[in-house]
């Protein structure tokens, strides 16, 4: 920390209110994750099963009008409309957590994500209730991403104020799991159902289940986290009246926070969302939508990359403890920018030419069926090498910045400050890479044979995360100051990171 610039809203005569988080019993901290690692896996998890699934329900709920594609794009636009509301989540629940209290706020936010799956899983189809069924569809969609919002910044900040100052990047980084828990459980769901059903039957219904298993996920959660107790640090804040009393106001109109704020999205959160979503989801959608893998192949290859790199989550998190979080960040940064392109280029060699195995027919409703193409002879191995080493960037961009979000804040606004940039970043930038990706991808499509664009029209659309992410990394090495071991401060007392 450096000593002597003051923390927006601070006086020279503000005292800081001693909190116990470094004296906290280990049991009681595994406590606190356990309850808050659980509830945000399963919220994940509601959240990417619609992007999982967004291929089957295109035509289901958006209709079997136009080309595969369009329904794709049109699934795929739902699933980012839900990132662009987080931001708005972070707003809402981030000052209702600054206000009231981090644990009935993620409580809150815990119920209305999994509501608002469970009845997605209730949807008639697009045949059934015409126009009414893509309406409903994104304004469940628009909850989800307003639950998200608040969920992440209130799961972390109630995690890090009750770690210890010099193990909070260790123990944050269980949170970090989370997203990619809820991804791994979401991929596994669905291929158990559609194993278990059969392809027809999990097209037609089945579909709908991996979306009503929430209910039961979310009751089961919900139990789990009214157990807890609201963190120590905050708790001693709002009892000696140092909480703040209007925190949109003292994170964004005050200029050393707001400025606290912007370094935190342009200097770490976007690029991190654009390399998490490109690196995991974005690559499950590439194999399954562009290289035709079977469903089985292409989630073995990306469940298996997630889970060896999941442990690299919680080691990166612990190293940052020790060398500091920029340096971290930073690296897993610019590797990204440089090497998600050769990688994808990698996945696409190694999965082999692509073979028309059925032609092109009419069902019985008259519709339309389009040649089914398969990849053929993939070399999974391979795959799943280069694929875990897009994680691998992932895991060092995403295992410490929790910590470093966390660090950056005083209490008194501390959800909010945190959730605001980090879900514009990552749902926002981030978000939306396989809608803009894709996209890109059909317009190249569409280019005249032999141009640039056409000849890489399956991989062109990388070029947007990439950008992005060289950005945040020019932005971050030269504003993101690199910190660990910082003292939580309960009110704003004269120190800024």
């Amino acid at each position: 920390m450096e000593s002597g610039v003051q923390r927006p809203g601070s006086s020279a005569t503000t005292v800081a209110v001693e909190h116990d988080n470094n004296s906290t019993p280990v049991s009681k901290i595994w406590q606190v994750i356990t309850a808050s690692s659980v509830g945000t896996v399963i919220e994940w998890y509601d959240f990417y099963i619609f992007g999982s699934l967004a291929a089957i329900i295109g035509p289901v709920l958006f209709g079997h009008a136009g080309k595969i594609e369009d329904t794709l794009l049109g699934a795929l636009a739902v699933f980012g409309a839900g990132f662009v509301v987080r931001p708005f989540g972070a707003l809402f629940f981030g000052r209702l957590g600054d206000m009231i209290g981090r644990k009935y706020t993620f409580m809150v936010t815990l119920l209305l994500m999994g509501g608002a799956t469970f009845v997605t899983g209730l949807i008639p189809s697009y045949d059934t209730i015409g126009v009414a069924a893509p309406i409903i569809v994104v304004m469940l969609r628009l909850l989800q991403g307003l639950a998200l919002g608040g969920e992440y910044g209130g799961a972390t900040t109630y995690v890090a104020e009750y770690a210890p100052d010099k193990k909070r990047g260790y123990y944050t980084s269980f949170i970090q799991i989370t997203a990619t828990g809820g991804l791994i459980l979401s991929i596994l769901v669905i291929i158990i159902t559609r194993k278990t059903l059969g392809e027809e039957a999990f097209k037609e219904w089945g579909w709908r289940l991996p979306f009503l298993l929430s209910g039961v996920l979310i009751i089961a959660s919900y139990y789990i986290r009214k157990q807890l107790h609201e963190s120590p640090l905050f708790a001693k804040a709002k009892a000696t009246g140092t909480t703040s009393a209007n925190p949109l106001r003292d994170s964004f109109m005050n200029p050393v926070n707001r400025r606290l704020v912007l370094i935190a999205l342009f200097g770490v959160t976007m690029g991190q969302g654009v390399i998490f979503y490109t690196s995991q989801f974005h690559a499950y959608s590439f194999m399954n939508n562009t290289l035709k893998l079977d469903i089985v192949d292409s989630s073995t290859i990306l469940v298996v990359a997630m889970v060896l790199a999941t442990p690299l989550f919680i080691y990166f998190g612990s190293l940052s403890d020790r060398i500091g979080r920029k340096r971290i960040i930073m690296m897993g940064m610019i590797c990204g920018a440089l090497f998600t392109i050769p990688l994808f280029y990698g996945i696409k060699a190694y999965a082999g030419p692509l073979s028309e195995i059925t032609p092109a027919t009419i069902d019985a409703a008259g519709v339309a069926v389009p040649a089914v193409m398969k990849a053929l002879a993939p070399n999974v191995f391979m795959m799943t090498v280069l694929t875990f080493i897009l994680v691998l960037f992932v895991t060092m961009v995403y295992g410490p910045i929790a910590a470093y979000l966390v660090e950056l804040f005083p209490t008194s606004v501390r959800y909010t400050s945190l959730s605001v940039p980090y879900h514009i970043g990552n749902g926002v930038f981030g978000g939306f890479v396989p809608l803009i990706a894709t996209a890109i991808g059909v317009w190249a499509a569409a280019q005249p044979v032999g141009t640039f664009a056409k000849e890489h029209s399956s991989l062109l659309g990388l070029v947007y995360p990439v950008t992005i992410a060289l950005i945040c990394f020019f932005v971050g090495m030269a504003l993101v100051k690199d910190v660990r071991n910082v003292k939580l401060m309960d009110e704003n007392s004269g120190d800024v990171q």
